[in-house]
């Protein structure tokens, strides 16, 4: 069980890479086009609409499908049966065994998580609780400048954009990374050296 969960887990990683870098551009520019337009249409219209808007417009797809091959058949005279009872004769029920393996992976993550934030908020490393406290100041920035759906949009942009460009620069964004990273560790060493009872520890 445990080596069918890790190949699940590996064959799930390797699509979202090959979605990721365009591996099939068909695929991912299927998937990139329904994001961008959700998202937009998010921009412009509530939550309730944009779900009763695509509710419709599955329903009105799949309504004249029915009725279309309802009339095909009657003219033809044949017994096909209904044209989507393949689908409906799927299994879409998770079972007690998935159901607990995403719940123990949620608990996870949310230990985590608040261990992470109790770490951080009750300053048990100096350095690391600073760094946090000028991430948020930055934030207060960035949030006054766009909203949680821009934002968004601008992250999923970036997912479908930035791994691309990486991999046909990554010479010259390896070598800017390698710059930045030692600036910061001269700066995080010389805060380190300052205050009395930080933290000491490699980067």
């Amino acid at each position: 069980a445990g080596l069918c969960a890790c190949q699940a887990k590996l064959s799930a990683v390797k699509s979202a890479i090959d979605l990721l870098y365009w591996r099939d551009i068909k695929q991912t520019g299927i998937v990139f086009g329904s994001f961008l337009l959700l998202l937009f249409s998010l921009t412009q219209f509530s939550v309730v609409s944009v779900v009763a808007y695509l509710a419709l417009a599955a329903l009105s797809a799949t309504i004249s499908f029915r009725i279309y091959k309802s009339v095909l058949q009657a003219v033809q005279k044949t017994d096909e049966g209904h044209p989507f009872k393949t689908y409906l004769e799927l299994e879409i029920t998770l079972s007690q065994e998935q159901i607990q393996k995403y719940t123990d992976c949620l608990q996870f993550y949310v230990n985590n998580t608040l261990k992470e934030l109790r770490r951080l908020f009750l300053v048990q490393d100096l350095v690391d609780s600073l760094k946090f406290a000028v991430l948020m100041w930055l934030l207060t920035y960035v949030g006054a400048l766009f909203n949680g759906l821009t934002l968004l949009l601008m992250a999923v942009v970036s997912m479908f954009t930035l791994p691309v460009v990486y991999v046909k620069h990554q010479a010259q964004i390896d070598q800017y990374l390698g710059l930045v990273r030692t600036h910061i560790n001269a700066v995080v060493a010389k805060i380190q050296a300052k205050i009395p009872g930080a933290k000491r520890h490699a980067e």
